[in-house]
């Protein structure tokens, strides 16, 4: 059985866990609340209950690096939430979470060959 497109891992796995770990820290760091958090991220208060909860996004853990990242994303979005897209498309361009996606595609796909680089961009 063939698994998921690479877009489709980006969407159902790594930008769930990257939102999660946004709003942890804008909480945790910056002491939001949970309708602050919904409001600068452009979702509901339920959705982020829901990160929040590890109900959503639970199925991906970052490097250190890559959580470092996600701090210095989050201060950014605290300081302008109007940095959102261009903050979530930065930490998906970071090689260690294309990284992280391209392992969840290999579980997926044991038919993909073992010098793939499809999730890397290196084709």
């Amino acid at each position: 059985m063939q698994g998921q497109m690479p877009q489709e891992i980006e969407v159902w796995y790594i930008m769930p866990a990257l939102r999660r770990e946004i709003a942890k820290s804008l909480i945790k760091d910056f002491n939001f609340t949970q309708k602050q958090v919904a409001e600068y991220m452009g979702l509901t208060e339920a959705a982020v209950s829901q990160y929040l909860s590890s109900k959503r996004g639970k199925d991906v853990v970052f490097s250190d690096a890559v959580s470092s990242e996600i701090k210095k994303s989050a201060k950014r979005i605290k300081d302008d939430k109007n940095v959102i897209i261009s903050e979530m498309m930065r930490l998906c361009n970071l090689m260690a979470v294309k990284k992280v996606m391209c392992d969840i595609h290999k579980k997926q796909d044991q038919a993909l060959p073992k010098k793939c680089g499809i999730c890397l961009n290196k084709i």
